[in-house]
């Protein structure tokens, strides 16, 4: 049984991302992602400009005059939300977690896609898969998959995307949109703390993206659509001045003491996080994958509009 309150968070989200992709996104999405294939549609006569590598020969030796196939891009996709649910998505030094912005930024993709009459699947993972919904239409599936994200209680609490990405693999044998929202904190580095200790985490993250297979995301790619969704708290960013704090790690439980009032140590944080960020794209461009980058601590609605954006002009320019 769903609390009542959780039932209320859903319904308000619901309304809230509805909204958005009735005002906005909707059409943004259909612009972005192509179809599977190309469905023949119909045949008509030749008129001046048409490719002539599109004229139906045997239509045109039998009406005497030249008659061209026409084509429709298959519209119908899969869409598979690739959502990591390991301990550090707990973490909000603003209103929202993590976890709860990568359940909204889910429910505006996944309604701009039952919209667009696609199907809908969800693949929760921490250091193990958690759970899999495979893709179907419909609102109240997609109220299920949102419902999922948030009231899923995680066995693991560390972070193994490799191992996502090999079952997405082999559970999805037809192209899809792979869509992963992660913060992509590395599997094993060693401090994560619940509040502004969790920074420490990103000043290693550097360490640890060695670990996520670059062979696994070139594979996921070439076989499907792969965008990659970050989500960042702004405390992960920039070191806060706080003072001297001890503070446990959300995923291993280890405890550190750190002085955040040192503007050295602050100013090597900043540092650190920007070679961190450099390096993420840097694997993101070597598989080929999209990425967009998301704050808990800000809007999300024009980050997705030139993300969708962007796509559609490299689209009709390719």
């Amino acid at each position: 049984m769903i609390p009542k309150e959780l039932l209320k968070k859903i319904r308000l989200l619901e309304l809230k991302t509805r909204r958005l992709v009735d005002e906005a996104v909707a059409g943004q999405y259909h612009s972005a992602f192509r179809g599977q294939g190309m469905d023949f549609d119909e045949v008509r006569e030749y008129q001046p400009g048409d490719d002539v590598r599109s004229i139906d020969w045997n239509v045109t030796a039998r009406m005497n005059h030249p008659f061209v196939k026409k084509f429709r891009e298959e519209r119908e996709l899969t869409v598979m939300l690739v959502v990591d649910l390991s301990g550090s998505g707990l973490f909000g030094s603003v209103d929202q977690s993590k976890r709860e912005l990568a359940a909204e930024i889910a429910c505006v993709l996944a309604f701009s896609a039952i919209r667009n009459q696609d199907r809908v699947g969800l693949l929760l993972f921490t250091d193990q898969v958690e759970k899999f919904i495979p893709p179907r239409k419909g609102r109240r599936h997609v109220l299920r998959v949102i419902r999922d994200i948030l009231y899923h209680e995680p066995r693991g609490t560390g972070t193994s995307l490799s191992g996502a990405l090999e079952f997405v693999g082999r559970v999805l044998p037809h192209r899809a949109v792979v869509i992963v929202l992660s913060d992509f904190l590395g599997e094993t580095s060693p401090t994560r703390a619940e509040v502004a200790g969790h920074l420490r985490r990103r000043a290693v993250h550097n360490e640890t993206l060695g670990r996520i297979s670059v062979s696994t995301l070139r594979q996921v790619s070439r076989r499907h659509d792969t965008v990659a969704v970050e989500i960042a708290d702004p405390c992960e960013l920039e070191l806060p001045d706080v003072g001297r704090l001890f503070l446990q790690d959300a995923e291993t439980g280890e405890l550190v003491e750190i002085n955040t009032s040192d503007p050295r140590r602050r100013r090597a944080f900043a540092e650190r996080q920007q070679k961190t960020r450099r390096e993420l794209d840097r694997l993101f461009r070597q598989a080929g994958i999209d990425a967009i980058r998301l704050r808990t601590d800000q809007p999300y609605h024009h980050s997705l509009a030139q993300f969708f954006e962007t796509r559609e002009m490299r689209r009709r320019h390719g």
